[in-house]
């Protein structure tokens, strides 16, 4: 069991309600994992998982923190396929055991996040089934945000995908995202030139504001103008397969 001051039990409390998954925990469900919980501070740029290593712990992300999953080829570039934050978990959803990680998960927004190792967390998916269902329920989810992305990064302008990006940063860390044009760059597989341009239209158009190292959205329907229906359609299914249930409004996982 992990020992926590009265300030990260208060973080703990906050974890239960403000990650849209822990959210859904009845109390008994709650209570398999929180003695395992710890809280910790999750920084811009910090890996949480790297590719080919052993899944040790997975990650409740709450508050602004935002994490991405991330591809890098053999030539060094590198893409986004997927992000996390509020509504997830990062690491080891619906593998039994150890395993090693696919893609690197990195700290694209600085916040707190709720961990549990992963032996605890296959004991209460093997406890409960609403903990087995539940991440069954968000690897759908995951998987259908990977194979939009696909669809988008293949069909969509870099302008949609861009502001389909703030989009979902917005739900996760706030108005205020702090992020560098050179970071949504590699994000996004462009070049920074190319995301320059896409930013400055939008500023143009008085959707958002840029600071040093900080992207504020001003308009956020003028965005999602700007956007895609990738977005929507992602949303939509967390809605169906999760919602504030955690089962979608139904029961099962097949």
């Amino acid at each position: 069991m992990v020992d926590m001051d009265t300030d990260e039990l208060d973080l703990l409390d906050e974890a239960f309600s403000r990650n849209l998954l822990l959210a859904t925990f009845p109390r008994e469900v709650r209570a398999l994992i929180e003695p395992y919980a710890e809280i910790v501070e999750l920084e811009p740029g910090e890996h949480v998982q790297r590719r080919g290593t052993d899944v040790q712990w997975t990650y409740f992300p709450f508050g602004t923190a935002m994490v991405s999953l991330v591809v890098e080829l053999s030539d060094g570039r590198s893409i986004e396929v997927a992000s996390i934050g509020r509504e997830g978990a990062v690491g080891g959803i619906v593998s039994c055991g150890h395993a090693p990680a696919f893609a690197h998960a990195r700290v694209q927004v600085a916040g707190h996040a709720m961990r549990v190792a992963m032996s605890a967390l296959e004991d209460a998916k093997q406890r409960s089934a609403f903990v087995a269902n539940l991440f069954c329920r968000f690897s759908d989810y995951l998987l259908a945000q990977v194979q939009q992305s696909v669809a988008c990064n293949a069909f969509h302008s870099i302008q949609q995908r861009s502001a389909r990006w703030l989009l979902i940063a917005q739900d996760r860390a706030g108005d205020r995202i702090e992020l560098t044009q050179e970071a949504l760059a590699g994000l996004l597989g462009v070049q920074r030139t190319t995301i320059n341009a896409v930013v400055r239209s939008l500023q143009d158009e008085g959707l958002i504001s840029v600071q040093r190292g900080r992207v504020l959205v001003t308009d956020r329907a003028g965005v999602k103008r700007r956007s895609c229906e990738c977005y929507a359609l992602v949303e939509e299914h967390f809605a169906s397969v999760i919602g504030p249930s955690g089962t979608g409004g139904s029961s099962g996982c097949g």
